[in-house]
């Protein structure tokens, strides 16, 4: 399997117009009673990011067998393996709802992310 050269992003730099791809960790038991953990990835676009601190939420969309399916994820949710950012589409709003509807195409841009300060 080839490795995906897609650059981890930390929650606090995720905005409104990333696809992004989730990796949250799932436990699941089978009918024996073992516990199994297993991690699965839920890519989409980020349509709406709010709240402060701890009570930090996104929106992720994406379009499942020609159905559009939201999820909400608590940005400090201890599941979350990590994030990963696929692209950017440049945007004027922060709640990004028109999505829902609109038959638009959505423009790329290069995704500005913030870079580490030099000690």
């Amino acid at each position: 399997m080839a490795t995906n050269s897609h650059p981890t992003i930390a929650a606090e730099d995720i905005r409104s117009g990333m696809n992004i791809r989730v990796h949250q960790k799932i436990r699941e038991k089978n009918p024996k009673g073992e516990e199994k953990e297993r991690v699965q990835v839920y890519e989409g676009l980020v349509i709406n990011v709010r709240g402060a601190g701890i009570q930090k939420t996104m929106t992720v969309r994406k379009i499942s067998n020609g159905v559009g399916v939201e999820k909400i994820f608590p940005l400090q949710l201890p599941t979350i393996a990590k994030i990963e950012l696929v692209n950017q589409v440049k945007t004027r709003r922060k709640v990004m709802s028109f999505v829902r509807h609109a038959k638009k195409r959505l423009k790329e841009v290069k995704p500005k992310l913030k870079t580490e300060a030099k000690a």
